[in-house]
């Protein structure tokens, strides 16, 4: 199993970027998907959730801009990213939880995308 990311790259203050984050591999069932992010000297940190039946959970620094989807038959998850501030500026991971064929349920992370706001 493994997450694939893409979507990243540079926005100026107040643009719009979608990260775009795939599972595939040997799966049975996906369950919570996320994105967290790590800024330069900081620790990782939640951006948003969103459950198989589409329930969502954001960081208070990202409501009202940011909208996290995702498309079951897919096992992709989505980040639209509006509105960016400079101090959106991070490398974005997605997460998933899932089920492998096997029936054993663990997390797995994607590679690291960096998104970059600046003028």
């Amino acid at each position: 199993v493994q997450l694939q990311a893409s979507g990243g790259g540079l926005a100026q203050p107040g643009g719009s970027l979608r990260l775009s984050c795939a599972a595939s591999g040997s799966i049975f069932s996906v369950n919570v998907m996320g994105w967290y992010r790590q800024a330069p000297g900081k620790q990782r940190e939640l951006v948003a959730t969103i459950t198989s039946g589409s329930s969502t959970n954001y960081a208070d620094s990202v409501k009202g801009r940011f909208t996290i989807s995702r498309d079951n038959a897919k096992n992709t998850v989505y980040l639209q990213m509006n509105s960016l501030k400079p101090e959106d500026t991070a490398v974005y991971y997605c997460n998933a939880e899932i089920r492998g064929v096997t029936g054993r349920r663990r997390d797995y992370w994607g590679h690291g995308t960096l998104v970059t706001v600046s003028s």
